[in-house]
């Protein structure tokens, strides 16, 4: 752990406070490695949209985790809870990029943050989080699935638990993805994921809407989300279900757009947006990221502002 006194409870203003929790890796793409894993990026994007953000998670003690939180640093981003491992390599995970700008990926495994720890500092975290975002990918070794579970049920009432799916590895089963789906509040899974997660858990409906109602009684979901690429998003919440087309760019690479999706719904959420709002915003903030580079590409001062659009007056 990095031995410095927490200053996020002591942090002026009233900004939320976004916590990505479990993996942070290193994307090796053809082009360059770029910074990534979900909850990073998660973190990395809602300090972009003016909420605070912090990263919990654990990276070996060489190059690349000194690069990584000073990356992260660099962007606001509160680095204190990331622990440093002096025995296992900090995460790393080849990228191929498709025609279509679709991610393919080989995870090393065996990474520092495998080996994450609950410590008093992370208890404290917790309590102090208004919102954390978790996946299957961070949970891939017994001691931190225990970790993270042990976090998630150190939040207060009222902080907002943002499941990520991320069904797109092999680390995970149907009893990690039962147990995660009960202890979060919004979970986010695209049309691939949706249907696996449903044979998984033995869920039948028609369409994806009745789908999605259907996993939010089964687990007492505020909300169920669903990314369609290209083609926007679905939003159910109770019997409302919002749909929304996307928006065209020319994509460069789909790397943390869902990221950005998860980030930018979770601020409209906290704010009291509307759906549809909500809806918009993370489309814009998911085309924003797949026409640039890498999963945090740097913003332009103007960014927030358009990504959030007629919600922002909501963060005033």
């Amino acid at each position: 752990m990095i031995g410095e006194a927490s200053t996020l409870s002591s942090e002026a203003g009233s900004a939320p406070l976004f916590v990505g929790l479990g993996e942070l890796i290193w994307d090796l793409l053809p082009t360059g490695r770029e910074l990534g894993g979900a909850p990073s990026n998660f973190a990395h994007f809602a300090r972009l949209l003016g909420a605070r953000g912090a990263v919990a998670t654990r990276v070996g003690d060489d190059a690349l985790g000194r690069e990584a939180r000073a990356r992260l640093a660099s962007a606001g981003v509160s680095t204190e809870h990331i622990q440093v491992d002096r025995e296992h390599p900090t995460g790393t995970v080849g990228v191929e990029v498709g025609p279509g700008g679709e991610p393919r990926f080989r995870v090393n495994e065996n990474s520092a943050w495998d080996y994450l720890e609950l410590t008093p500092e992370l208890g404290r975290l917790a309590a102090l989080a208004d919102a954390v975002c978790f996946g299957t990918l961070g949970q891939r070794s017994p001691q931190a699935r225990a970790s993270i579970l042990g976090f998630l049920g150190l939040t207060r009432a009222g902080a907002l638990r943002v499941f990520d799916a991320n069904l797109r590895h092999s680390f995970f089963s149907p009893e990690m993805l039962r147990r995660s789906l009960e202890l979060a509040d919004v979970v986010k899974l695209n049309r691939e994921e949706l249907a696996a997660a449903a044979g998984m858990l033995g869920l039948r409906a028609r369409g994806e809407a009745e789908l999605c109602r259907g996993l939010a009684a089964e687990f007492g979901l505020r909300l169920v989300a669903v990314t369609r690429g290209a083609s926007g998003c679905l939003l159910a919440a109770g019997a409302e279900a919002v749909e929304h087309p996307g928006y065209d760019v020319r994509v460069v690479d789909t790397i943390g757009c869902g990221d950005a999706f998860a980030a930018t719904l979770t601020r409209c959420l906290l704010a009291g947006a509307p759906l549809d709002a909500a809806a918009a915003a993370a489309n814009r903030a998911g085309a924003w990221v797949a026409a640039r580079r890498g999963a945090t590409p740097p913003p332009e001062p103007s960014t927030a502002a358009e990504i959030l659009g007629g919600t922002q007056i909501l963060f005033r």
